[in-house]
């Protein structure tokens, strides 16, 4: 009788038949957390009403309009106008096109550099892992926004400085999530035959650890997103964010604090309404990739 030969299982490389069918059963897990589905479509809407509002609904955000100053809502303003006379949903729009572009760029930016740097650490090892992650819990010691204070008390960053502080003072985090995932996977057969023949660091670090990390980075960034939107916020609530006559939702905040005590609501409730559901957005995004990644929870 003639034997029934398995297939043998793959590593998890990119392209693999099982990967594939993990990736698919993953995004079946994901649709199926109502939460991070609708974390998806308040993202989706910011990103169409911060990027593409402006071409249906255009305001002048530049220039003064000291005749229309504090007007509430109405049809000719639908969010009314701030201390300047600036149009408020439109400025709604436009300093939610910074904080977007801000939060997702200092959050990919962040989970690079955190997964480069926790790659390298745990795949060497030793004194060198040692070294390197006394490092991180130095930086973890040290709160991410009192270095964005004094950075930004130093110098006024623009919007491409603000990106790359945002984006060196986060990456701590990220880069302990990834060490404990290449811990376990440079101990992998597919690894250590690699090593075997002849293969470099560097390939087994790119071309095996990295992709079979794939999962973590995702949610990671997530993540890191919510957090460089709320950082940046903080900053610019502070006053030393982007400087005019650019803003993003904390500036609205900031600018509509005092205006609010005279009764003046629509200059601080739609800001802190979009940061807040911007935020749980991402966040709750970030829990789905998690439950669909978890293995543990496939059945």
């Amino acid at each position: 009788m003639s034997a029934v030969v398995q297939p043998a299982e793959t590593s998890g490389t990119a392209g693999t038949p099982r990967e594939t069918s993990g990736a698919r059963l993953a995004v079946r897990r994901f649709l199926r957390n109502r939460l991070a589905v609708a974390g998806l479509c308040v993202v989706a809407f910011f990103v169409l009403f911060c990027f593409a509002g402006p071409l249906v609904y255009s305001t002048d955000q530049t220039h003064t309009a000291l005749q229309q100053v504090n007007l509430s809502p109405s049809g000719a303003h639908w969010l009314g106008t701030d201390a300047v006379g600036h149009d408020e949903l439109g400025r709604l729009m436009y300093g939610g096109k910074v904080s977007l572009i801000v939060g997702l760029a200092a959050g990919v930016l962040a989970t690079v550099i955190g997964t480069l740097w926790g790659a390298a650490a745990g795949y060497a090892g030793g004194w060198i892992d040692a070294v390197m992650m006394r490092i991180v819990d130095a930086g973890i010691a040290i709160p991410a926004l009192f270095i964005l204070l004094v950075v930004s008390a130093i110098t006024t960053p623009g919007l491409g400085g603000l990106i790359l502080i945002l984006g060196l003072v986060s990456w701590l985090v990220p880069s302990r999530l990834i060490r404990a995932e290449t811990l376990t996977l440079k101990n992998r057969d597919y690894v250590l035959t690699l090593r075997a023949i002849g293969g470099t660091h560097a390939r087994a670090i790119l071309r095996h650890i990295l992709p079979n990390s794939v999962s973590t980075v995702i949610v990671a960034t997530t993540f890191q997103i919510a957090d460089a939107i709320l950082l940046v916020a903080y900053v610019s609530y502070l006053g030393l964010g982007v400087q005019p006559p650019a803003t993003d939702w904390g500036g609205m905040l900031s600018a509509g604090l005092t205006a609010a005590y005279s009764g003046y609501w629509w200059l601080i409730v739609p800001p802190g309404l979009a940061i807040i559901l911007v935020v749980w957005a991402f966040n709750a995004i970030g829990d789905g990739l998690r439950d669909a990644f978890d293995v543990r929870g496939r059945g």
